[in-house]
């Protein structure tokens, strides 16, 4: 992947997604709910960097990406990378198309760009998550427990709560059930155990 010449930064890779009962995610590549407050809480993570001048790399599949909010764009503190096989060119308002993860991370931890990166953040779909939650580098998942259910054809992929811990607390993470639009919801921090990772 690297060759012995390259200076490799490892970024921190974390992983966000909102999953009803059932942990569905979508519904004919967009999501089932309208949550307004839920989605504010997405941007605010993914945009957040903690060292001024620095920027996230947020990485999502081909198709996750088309229905993304194009009215929120650009987003602060923030590129994007496209993950496909198939695409020529970079999709509108994102700034860099890769073939697959692992070439994603290499942009954001090989010069020049990894002097910009503080954080790659996982925004889907669901074969770009079962894959960053295998990697060595990954170390959070925030997940927004929708406590209702809703027709999906997309569904987060099961993960080993073992390697993968629930956090009582996390800090900028409101706590309790949230409730909107007559729907309540509850976020969470799963953290990776250090000891487990490869």
């Amino acid at each position: 992947m690297w060759t012995a010449t390259e200076t490799v930064d490892p970024k921190p890779i974390c992983l966000i997604v909102a999953a009803c009962k059932h942990m569905g995610i979508g519904k004919g590549g967009d999501l089932p709910w309208h949550l307004p407050n839920e989605f504010n809480y997405f941007i605010d993570k993914i945009t957040s960097i903690t060292t001024a001048g620095k920027k996230n790399l947020l990485v999502s599949g081909r198709k996750s990406y088309e229905p993304f909010p194009k009215s929120c764009m650009p987003l602060p503190n923030c590129y994007i990378a496209v993950l496909s096989r198939t695409l020529n060119s970079v999709p509108k308002h994102a700034h860099y198309l890769c073939r697959d993860l692992p070439s994603a991370i290499k942009l954001a931890s090989t010069p020049p760009l990894s002097k910009e990166i503080e954080t790659i953040w996982i925004i889907g779909g669901v074969e770009t998550y079962i894959e960053a939650m295998k990697h060595p580098w990954c170390e959070l998942l925030y997940l927004t427990e929708i406590m209702a259910e809703f027709d999906c054809d997309t569904f987060f992929p099961e993960f080993d709560r073992k390697v993968y811990k629930l956090v009582d607390e996390f800090p900028g993470v409101p706590t309790g059930i949230q409730e909107e639009e007559g729907i309540k919801y509850k976020f969470h921090v799963f953290k990776r155990d250090a000891t487990l990772k490869n």
